[in-house]
């Protein structure tokens, strides 16, 4: 059995949807979930203050009897905790997988770079809520308990990542960005103007030059400007890969949605657990 720990490092999660997942998982026999209580508290934005949200995960990944780590909701916050998480994780957390998107990037990032664990982009356990959000939760599962069946069709020999772009755009550069030479990047963005996804690919595509490639996710829930922008999503990310010598290498079947398909950081995420 697998045993799945979750936690939420940014915004709470609502306890009915905790509840939803439970329900789906109920006697199944290969997997168990315990979802932390701190998913459920609630300080401003935040699920409980910086020093409740870290130590919730630092629960979570250093607990031995513990497989997986799962985020339960994006919404701004684990940049915030990130590097002391990183600085205080033991043995256990190392033999972990780590789930989540959105804003818990900062969190994928940050492991990745420091050789923690077995890190992938995929549903967060609160996207039950989305229509069609129990296959999405199923996705996520197979992945966790050993499936390769939700992965993202579009992944080749090479090494890959996937973010929210405006998280990777505030990722970059700092203390907790990996080292992406090499990797096929793909990027996704929700509820952004394309003037602000233009920009932000200005800002990303300077700081990732040596990377394989760039595969596009959904650009959904644009909102509408006071004036057209005059190109789409995929022309933006085309003229930035041009202007940066990075090689475009079309879409990817990723983003804030119940769709988004698994992209396990590396190549050694993909091999199903031992």
């Amino acid at each position: 059995m697998v045993r799945i720990a979750i936690c939420a490092p940014g915004k709470p999660l609502k306890r009915e949807r905790a509840d939803a997942v439970e329900a789906l998982v109920a006697g199944r026999k290969d997997v168990s979930l315990a979802f932390h209580e701190q998913c459920f508290a609630e300080e401003g934005h935040f699920a409980g203050s910086d020093a409740v949200r870290l130590a919730a995960l630092l629960d979570c990944a250093n607990d031995p009897s513990v497989d997986a780590v799962w985020f339960a909701m994006g919404g701004y916050g684990s940049n915030r905790i990130a590097a002391a998480a990183i600085a205080q994780m033991n043995g256990a957390a190392r033999q972990k997988s780590y789930l989540g998107y959105s804003d818990t990037g900062f969190l994928l990032g940050a492991l990745y770079r420091n050789g923690i664990g077995r890190v992938a982009h995929g549903p967060l356990a609160g996207d039950i809520r989305r229509e069609g959000g129990a296959g999405t939760i199923e996705r996520a599962l197979g992945w966790l308990t050993g499936s390769d069946e939700g992965l993202e069709p579009h992944l080749d020999e090479r090494p890959a990542a996937a973010f929210n772009l405006t998280t990777l755009a505030m990722l970059v550069g700092t203390d907790l960005a990996p080292d992406l030479s090499g990797h096929v990047v793909m990027v996704e963005e929700v509820a952004e103007h394309l003037y602000a996804v233009d920009r932000l690919f200005f800002h990303v595509t300077q700081h990732l030059p040596e990377i394989a490639g760039l595969r596009l996710g959904r650009i959904s829930e644009v909102p509408e400007n006071d004036r057209p922008f005059g190109s789409d999503e995929v022309a933006i990310a085309q003229d930035w890969c041009r202007r940066s010598g990075i090689p475009y290498l079309g879409r990817a079947d990723i983003g804030h949605d119940a769709a988004n398909r698994i992209v396990p950081f590396g190549l050694e995420a993909r091999r199903p657990r031992a």
